[in-house]
């Protein structure tokens, strides 16, 4: 969970996700747990955040480290390049870069991500218009964007409803504690239950997450 909302963390904040309400009511009626879990948080719901390479960058920053580890480089990070563009951040090089506290591994990926929105190697002006799985592939030909990191980046930037997120630790806890009592669960048992929330796998996913940890994702 911490690396989620490392991930949410990032850039400014956008509108509460359109289908929202419809898909609470939706899930609440389909999936007795959900019924159970939604009401719980109120009027608390998924919030996105609009800047594609501060959300990816950020993510990178956040990969393998403690909440705590990953807020200090961070917060170095906008010192260096308060307004976090991809120009500031080559411009700076690799030498600052991993000044604020980053690995020469991940002051590669920084500037790799950096190189490629630059250079326009991705199509973020295309994005809305393609599905999941094509996002999920162009963003994985970066360095240091796993299908994880790319799929966090579907729910909390593109806001999209139907994410299942199955290397996600939380998402598999909470599969595990409201759904199977504590038992271990397999990605196979994750993908049964999930049927079920189809087509807003991403909400129900967000409440999960929330019955580990209340506190909203921003």
């Amino acid at each position: 969970m911490v690396t989620a909302k490392d991930n949410g963390g990032a850039g400014p904040v956008t509108a509460v996700p359109p289908y929202w309400e419809q898909a609470k009511i939706e899930l609440m009626k389909r999936d007795r747990i959900m019924k159970k879990l939604i009401p719980q948080f109120g009027d608390l719901c998924l919030v996105g955040h609009s800047d594609p390479f501060t959300t990816l960058a950020r993510s990178v920053v956040g990969q393998q480290v403690t909440a705590k580890v990953a807020d200090a480089a961070w917060g170095k990070l906008l010192q260096l390049s308060p307004k976090c563009t991809p120009s500031q951040i080559i411009k700076a090089g690799a030498e600052q870069v991993a000044a604020c506290g980053l690995s020469k591994r991940k002051t590669e990926y920084i500037l790799d991500l950096a190189d490629h929105f630059k250079n326009k190697r991705v199509h973020t002006a295309q994005w809305d218009q393609m599905d999941d799985e094509a996002v999920i592939a162009e963003l994985t030909q970066i360095r240091g964007i796993g299908r994880w990191t790319a799929e966090m980046f579907l729910i909390f930037n593109l806001l999209r409803p139907n994410v299942l997120p199955l290397d996600d630790p939380g998402l598999i806890q909470g599969i595990s504690q409201n759904y199977f009592s504590g038992e271990p669960v397999s990605r196979s048992d994750a993908r049964e239950v999930s049927a079920n929330w189809e087509p807003w796998r991403t909400v129900a996913t967000w409440y999960l997450w929330r019955s580990l940890d209340p506190l909203a994702v921003e």
